[in-house]
């Protein structure tokens, strides 16, 4: 096992963290029970059920396109409504299935449908069958105008500075420049993953410098592993947003915040200022635990804005975390504080009755 293969991702989760660990995870949060039944009065949780890493985008035909890591880890699914509710029962299809050999054949993660130059495609990570944690980014592409039609071109491996750890992609325009932002193990850093920056040639090919955001730094950061990962990006107030996710995946799962000014240069990491604190954490009262790998999406009125994050019902865990199924899509109203910057909130309650 090379040390550049991220040795702690491999290892089951024995038991209770260290003391140490356990002191520096963010306490869970207490809010009035009236205040969660507000956030959750427009829509129902959870949304989709046995559905992580949840990618939702409203594409210019009118609908919604969701995708997310199954349990199985086997597959790519999509769903399509008009309404962000509609997803909960809508039809789901398998466009694309794990090979039974070779280097996409294992841990097919967090995929994200795109609509780029007219053509759709998907990132996703998938390591090979003879070395699962190998995990490397893949890219799908499909140039039918349905993307459950037509067919889907597995434009290869989405190559990166270093052949190490890497997962999470997403990408997002930004003053006439596409990027992607991604997930990585980065060599010699006492981490498992940092968040990392790049300009695009082209859907599947990465140009010129490649920046590290931000890495694991804060207590609340390091709990269990030391992860930053899960990009997403949202672009108001004259700034660019960008949301990730720390820490194990278990209840200790939180997001952090970067913020950039729209008029700088994304490729200086010193644009982007790290909020010291997590901005959306687990809740006992209501009952939500680990949120994180979200995204954001727009309501059916184009313009409220939609956070979208999985979480599980329960805190307590046997095993691995990533053994457990039980990791639903969530979806809340996004808010904006005085100041500009977004509020998540809490994790709303899931909804009670029928």
């Amino acid at each position: 096992m090379s040390h550049n293969e991220v040795p702690s991702r491999r290892t089951v989760l024995r038991g209770t963290l260290a003391a140490g660990a356990l002191a520096a995870a963010p306490a869970l949060a207490q809010a009035p029970a009236h205040a969660a039944s507000r956030a959750a009065a427009a829509y129902r949780n959870p949304l989709v059920e046995q559905r992580a890493d949840p990618h939702i985008r409203r594409h210019t035909d009118g609908h919604y396109y969701f995708t997310a890591t199954s349990p199985e880890y086997d597959r790519i699914i999509l769903r399509r409504s008009r309404t962000l509710r509609g997803l909960t029962r809508a039809d789901e299809s398998v466009i694309w299935r794990r090979h039974t050999t070779g280097d996409m054949a294992s841990h097919i993660w967090a995929p994200e449908l795109h609509h780029i130059n007219g053509k759709w495609y998907i990132y996703f990570a998938a390591a090979p069958a003879d070395d699962v944690w190998k995990i490397r980014i893949w890219v799908l592409e499909n140039a039918n105008a349905n993307p459950f039609k037509g067919s889907w071109t597995e434009k290869g491996q989405l190559t990166t500075a270093w052949d190490t750890f890497s997962l999470d992609a997403t990408t997002f325009t930004h003053r006439g420049s596409r990027y992607l932002a991604w997930a990585q193990y980065e060599p010699g850093m006492d981490n498992n993953t940092g968040v990392f920056l790049s300009r695009m040639a082209n859907p599947w090919t990465l140009t010129g410098p490649q920046v590290r955001l931000t890495t694991p730094e804060y207590d609340w950061e390091c709990v269990g592993f030391k992860v930053n990962e899960g990009p997403s990006v949202i672009q108001r107030n004259g700034r660019v947003f960008l949301s990730y996710s720390a820490s194990a995946t278990d209840f200790n799962y939180c997001m952090g915040l970067l913020t950039a000014d729209t008029r700088s240069d994304l490729m200086d990491p010193a644009s982007w200022a790290k909020s010291p604190t997590p901005v959306f954490t687990s809740n006992g009262t209501t009952k939500q635990y680990g949120p994180g790998h979200n995204c954001f999406t727009v309501a059916e009125d184009g313009r409220t804005d939609v956070l979208v994050y999985h979480a599980r019902q329960y805190k307590d865990i046997v095993g691995d975390p990533l053994n457990d199924p039980n990791r639903h899509t969530r979806i809340q109203k996004l808010g904006w504080k005085a100041d500009g910057t977004p509020d998540f909130g809490i994790p709303v309650a899931d909804a009670t009755g029928v």
